[in-house]
């Protein structure tokens, strides 16, 4: 199997580290294979590619989209360095309002499984960062939604203090302002 596929301690959040095959000429891996993420109960229907061009400092997030197209993704970097974040937005979870961050670069091959129900961001930690990732539904921007990358109740630990912000990002609203908690 060319996958290694590893439960985080945020229920069904995934990080999946490919096996690299390098010579002198570069390298190559396998980023998806069916079979294999079917055997390890990922048995997502992919229905859309995305591709993020971020300059060092961008802050994207944290975005996902509601029912009835809820997205769960697969996501990696290709180019660059970036910090990656995902929040389980799931009430009825027993990891509600947990997040976890790793460091997704061209360097260590690492994805990570994000499933539906979960806010997803980044932050660029290299002057050119390039990220790829699969999402279970199509985009529709009638249910797309976000959260406050800085959102108190939430609490991530962001290794960057002013970030480089759209402005539909810095006006996002808070969990408490979409009433996903008291």
């Amino acid at each position: 199997m060319p996958f290694k596929f590893n439960q985080t301690d945020v229920l069904d959040l995934r990080i999946i580290e490919p096996q690299v095959f390098s010579d002198a000429r570069g390298f190559f891996l396998e980023s998806y294979k069916y079979s294999d993420f079917q055997n390890q109960g990922i048995e997502e229907n992919f229905k859309q590619d995305n591709h993020s061009f971020s300059t060092k400092g961008v802050l994207r997030g944290l975005h996902f989209q509601v029912a009835p197209k809820s997205q769960a993704k697969l996501v990696r970097v290709v180019k660059g360095s970036a910090w990656d974040v995902a929040v389980d937005l799931r009430k009825d979870s027993p990891t509600f309002l947990k997040w976890y961050g790793l460091e997704l670069s061209a360097q260590n091959n690492i994805m990570i499984y994000i499933p539906e129900g979960f806010a997803h961001g980044f932050v660029s930690l290299t002057e050119e960062v390039h990220l790829l990732y699969k999402c279970t539904e199509e985009y529709d921007s009638t249910l797309d939604k976000g959260i406050i990358w800085n959102d108190p109740d939430i609490g991530i630990e962001w290794p960057i203090s002013y970030p480089l912000l759209s402005n539909k990002d810095k006006d996002l609203p808070t969990l408490r302002d979409v009433n996903l908690i008291d």
